[in-house]
């Protein structure tokens, strides 16, 4: 009976085998260059020539500090590869929900359109652009902040001065929060025994990352391409139609001597001063009512430890302790964060303001030098008038002349 009852059931099915996984191994070649697990110390960050060219031209065209986008790459064995990198909508204001949503949503849909395309979408860090070499705001790290505890590697911030740009040098820096800092960031703690602790300055919030750019042999080509003249008949043409051909039109800014902006730097630093000197004036006073709150408890304080004395001494039971924190609200210490960051900028616009003076002298020494060889060589050239010619009015009057003797 069991016999055939066992018979009559099915045959065993044998337990399915497992898929394959469909992600493709990492090569014996590359495991070791990879880091899966951010391991390997961040040591440089590699800038692609493309990165650059779009980090200039949305800079150029938001014209000021207002670009800023996020940078998407790779990090390789310690070196932070930046293949790409898009802009981020400006919004007003920081409290506005609708506008901080709305750059969520666009930077979300942007991510999804460049893994679609298999693009690089992985987010190393943000770009900002700055002017006359202060990027020190509260912004920047606050941003950073947040990448630094999301991010591998903690991401970092790439900095690019417009101006810069504008007098043809491409001025691009690497920067993240040091360790002290960002201790201190976490614990939202600012005070000054707080810095004295954390040994914090302005030039030890951020740690500079070395940057270098790459370019590819293509772009180097086509970059060569644009500065010469296209046609075999050019030559023979002569040189003015030679210049109106060429790709790109020939450039005076060099020939600018930098004035316009030494006296925009000072305006900076002159608004820079004048805010550092209203935060000294709302800390000094944080200060005075600190100091007043804790001269009151401290009076409060000795005055019941005398009556209790008192009692004491006439046999009385000594009255209850209070606290006297719930009796004087002592305000907290101030926070002096912005204060190191108006002397950031302070310090960046002195930087630059040295760099362009300097540059500006030597310029305007340069075009008074060749103003005054340009007037000299004219009046070497110029050709003698009849009232200053040699001998004009002797020849004339028969001025010395020898004697007819006919």
């Amino acid at each position: 009976m069991a016999a055939a009852l066992a018979a009559s059931l099915p045959a065993p099915q044998a337990a399915p085998t497992p898929a394959a996984p469909m992600h493709e191994a990492i090569p014996a070649s590359m495991s070791k260059v990879i880091d899966i697990e951010a391991e390997i110390p961040l040591k440089c960050v590699q800038l692609d020539g493309m990165v650059v060219s779009k980090i200039i031209k949305h800079s150029r065209e938001a014209q000021g500090p207002a670009a800023h986008g996020l940078i998407l790459g790779l990090d390789l064995d310690g070196i932070l590869e930046v293949s790409n990198s898009f802009p981020l909508p400006n919004h007003s204001s920081d409290d506005d929900d609708k506008s901080v949503k709305g750059v969520a949503r666009y930077q979300g849909a942007m991510l999804r359109s460049l893994k679609e395309v298999q693009a690089d979408d992985s987010v190393v860090g943000f770009y900002q652009a700055m002017t006359l070499g202060s990027f020190f705001n509260q912004t920047l790290v606050d941003t950073q902040a947040i990448h630094q505890e999301k991010l591998r590697h903690g991401g970092v911030v790439i900095v690019h001065d417009v101006s810069q740009g504008a007098r043809g040098n491409a001025s691009f820096r690497a920067f993240r929060l040091t360790k002290a800092f960002l201790d201190a960031y976490k614990r939202n703690n600012f005070s000054t025994p707080s810095l004295i602790s954390h040994r914090l300055t302005f030039s030890s919030m951020l740690e500079e990352v070395p940057l270098k750019i790459r370019t590819n042999a293509l772009l180097s080509s086509f970059l060569g391409t644009l500065a010469e003249v296209s046609g075999p008949s050019l030559a023979d043409a002569g040189p003015s139609a030679a210049m109106s051909s060429a790709a790109l039109p020939p450039s005076f800014s060099a020939l600018d001597l930098g004035s316009s902006s030494v006296s925009r730097n000072l305006e900076h630093i002159i608004e820079a001063v004048d805010s550092y000197k209203t935060e000294e004036g709302n800390l000094a006073y944080l200060q005075r009512q600190i100091a007043r709150e804790k001269a009151r408890a401290e009076a409060y304080v000795a005055k019941r430890k005398e009556e209790n004395a008192g009692r004491v001494a006439q046999g009385l039971a000594p009255l209850p302790e209070e606290d006297v924190s719930r009796l004087f609200k002592v305000p907290a210490e101030p926070s002096r964060l912005e204060s190191l960051l108006l002397l950031g900028k302070i310090d960046a616009f002195g930087k630059s303001l040295a760099e362009t003076s300097s540059v500006g002298l030597v310029k305007i020494d340069d075009a008074v030098r060749a103003a005054h060889g340009s007037m000299g060589d004219r009046g070497r050239h110029a050709t003698p008038t009849r009232a200053t010619r040699p001998g004009a009015a002797a020849i004339a009057g028969g001025v010395g002349q020898p004697p007819n003797p006919y």
